[in-house]
């Protein structure tokens, strides 16, 4: 009943209050238009910052510089640390009142 009568008053102010010579379909429709060239124009900016083929290239240093290799631990294996503590908090207790 809150949601029906929430509706109705809120088309009740719409109605009262809206822009008369506003096209709200055709708004929209421009500011949605905008937001997409928008993130279109940031994705492709993105994408062609980088010269890489399919995105995996290596990282190139700039002329001057020198990068440092990367050693293997011995075994060729990488292990992983375990994190002290519990791995997930766990829900607090039922109160006994619940039963």
């Amino acid at each position: 009943m809150f949601l029906v009568r929430s509706a109705f008053w809120l088309t009740v102010a719409f109605v009262a209050f809206h822009p008369r010579d506003v096209d709200l379909g055709a708004t929209a429709s421009a500011l949605s238009g905008q937001a997409l060239a928008a993130g279109q124009q940031v994705v492709v900016s993105q994408v062609l910052k980088h010269d890489c083929v399919l995105l995996r290239c290596a990282p190139v240093a700039p002329a001057g510089e020198t990068t440092a290799s990367v050693t293997l631990p011995s075994n060729g294996v990488f292990q992983q640390v375990s994190s002290p503590g519990r791995i997930a908090p766990l829900p607090r207790p039922r109160p006994a009142w619940m039963g």
